[in-house]
C-alpha cells in the first residue's frame, strides 16, 4: 500500500526563552533575563527560520504558527510581525492560519496583545493557572485573579479567539475548590480550555521541594475524581475534551497542538525548540523517512550559533519508520478521536512490528482501551484505537505496555 504523511497540517513554532521569573513548576526551555538584546535575537529567529526553511523538502502553505516559550508576549511586536512576514514569505499561508502567541494575564501583557493583534497574531493562550489567589501564589504566578479576570476582558477586545491555562490536583486541593475555579472559567464563556493536572518534572523547584519531602501533589485517588468532574462540567457547558487536558467548543479546537498530536510536520526555531518534517522515500521498504531536529538550548550559544551558522540546531536525526509510529500512537491516543492504525500501518509497515497486540488485548479487556475491527477484513484487521477515560487516566503506563 502506498502511503503519504500527513499533509493537512504544517506549523511553525517560535521560542522566545526569556520571562521576568521562573515559575516553580516549569520545566520548559526559559531563562530569567532583563538584559537580553531583543532586536538580535528577533534577526536570528528569521535568519534560523530562512536556514530551517531550505531543509523543508517540498513547501507548502503553513496551517499555524505559535510564539511559545518563555513569554513570549514580552516580544516586541515588532520582532513578531518580521517574523510573520518572513515565514509567510517563505511558506505561504492558508487562508484561515491561526497564529497564536502565548501570554500572562497581566495589565501590561495585555496591552501589548493590541500591537500583536496589529502584527498578525489572531489567537491568545493565556496563563492564567488559577482564580484563587492563595493558590496563585503556590504556582508563584505574578497576578491576582482580578487582575487575570481584568487581563482576560482586555484581550477579548481583540481577540475573539483566546484560551486560557488552569492548572488543577494541587496539594489538598478539593472537589468543591476546583469547582468553584472552573466554573469561573467556564462562565467567560471562551472557545477554548486547557486544563492541565499539576505535575512535579525534575529540575524544577517544585521537584526539588518534593525531594525535601514537602507535599507537592495530590493523591491519585483524588486526582482521578477531579479529572472525571472535569468531563462533565466542560462537556455540559459545551466544552467537551478532544484530548486529554485540553476542551474546546465546536470548531475551536487549537490547530497548531493538533499539528503535534497527529504528528503531522512542524518546524521549530528558537533556543530549545524542536522540529519534525518528513518525506516519502521512492524505496517502499523504508517507506517514510522524517526528520528530527533541536536547537541548542543556551540563548547566548544559540545565538552565537545563528551568527556564525544561520542556524543553532545542536541535533539533526533520521527517524525509523517506527520511531514515526510510536510517535503517532504517543501523541494520537491523547486525542479522543483516537489513532487509525490502518493509516500509521501504511506509513510505518505491520501492525505488529510497532504494537504488541497480546497486550493490546489486555488493554482491551482492562477497560482501557477501544478497538475497532474491519468486518470486512476476513482477517478481522484492527482498524482504530481510543483510550477510555479509564485509560486516559493512566496513558504513561498503558504506552509502555503496548508499545515496541
Amino acid at each position: 500500500m502506498s502511503a503519504e504523511p500527513n499533509l493537512k497540517n504544517f506549523s511553525l513554532y517560535v521560542h522566545w526563552p526569556f520571562c521576568q521569573s521562573k515559575c516553580p513548576y516549569c520545566d520548559f526551555n526559559s531563562h530569567v533575563s532583563n538584559s537580553h538584546d531583543s532586536i538580535a535575537f528577533g534577526e536570528a529567529l528569521c535568519e534560523e527560520l530562512t536556514y530551517t526553511a531550505n531543509l523543508i523538502p517540498s513547501k507548502r502553505p503553513l496551517t499555524s504558527i505559535f510564539f511559545g516559550g518563555g513569554t513570549p508576549s514580552l516580544m516586541p511586536a515588532s520582532i513578531v510581525g518580521k517574523i510573520i512576514s518572513r515565514a509567510e514569505k517563505l511558506f505561504g499561508f492558508v487562508p484561515e492560519i491561526e497564529i497564536t502567541s502565548e501570554a500572562n494575564p497581566t495589565s501590561v501583557e495585555a496591552k501589548a496583545m493590541a500591537e500583536f493583534c496589529s502584527a498578525g497574531v489572531n489567537r491568545v493562550s493565556m496563563g492564567v493557572q488559577s482564580f484563587d489567589n492563595q493558590l496563585l501564589k503556590f504556582l508563584g504566578r505574578e497576578h491576582s485573579a482580578d487582575e487575570a479576570l481584568n487581563a482576560i476582558e482586555t484581550v477579548r477586545k481583540q481577540f475573539s479567539n483566546l484560551s486560557i491555562d488552569l492548572i488543577y490536583a494541587t496539594p489538598d486541593q478539593t472537589l468543591r475548590a476546583w469547582e468553584n475555579c472552573l466554573s469561573i472559567a467556564l462562565n467567560l464563556d471562551l472557545p477554548h480550555l486547557s486544563l492541565y493536572q499539576l505535575t512535579i518534572e525534575p529540575g524544577t523547584i517544585f521537584y526539588t521541594r518534593q525531594r525535601a519531602g514537602e507535599k507537592m501533589h495530590l493523591n491519585d485517588d483524588t486526582a482521578a475524581d477531579l479529572f472525571e468532574l472535569t468531563q462533565s462540567m466542560t462537556a455540559a457547558s459545551g466544552l467537551p475534551a478532544y484530548e486529554i487536558s485540553n476542551h474546546a467548543k465546536n470548531g475551536s479546537a487549537c490547530q497548531h497542538n493538533l499539528t503535534y498530536w497527529h504528528a503531522a510536520d512542524w518546524i521549530g526555531i528558537g533556543p530549545g525548540a524542536h522540529g519534525r518534517f518528513s518525506k516519502v522515500n521512492k524505496n517502499p521498504l523504508s517507506l517514510i523517512h522524517r526528520i528530527g531536529t533541536s536547537t541548542l538550548l543556551n540563548p547566548t550559544s544559540w545565538l552565537k550559533a545563528v551568527k556564525t551558522n544561520k542556524h543553532g540546531i545542536a541535533i539533526q536525526q533520521n527517524n525509523t519508520p517506527n520511531d514515526l509510529a510510536n510517535e503517532m500512537i504517543m501523541m494520537g491516543l491523547r486525542l479522543t478521536d483516537g489513532v487509525k492504525l490502518d493509516e500509521i500501518a501504511a506509513l510505518c509497515g505491520p501492525v505488529d512490528s510497532w504494537l504488541d497486540l497480546i497486550e493490546l488485548e489486555k488493554a482491551s479487556d482492562a477497560g482501557w482501551l477501544n478497538i475497532s475491527l474491519n468486518n470486512d477484513d476476513c482477517n478481522g484487521q484492527y482498524t482504530r484505537l481510543k483510550t477510555t477515560e479509564s485509560g486516559r487516566l493512566r496513558l504513561n503506563s498503558l504506552l509502555a505496555m503496548i508499545l515496541r
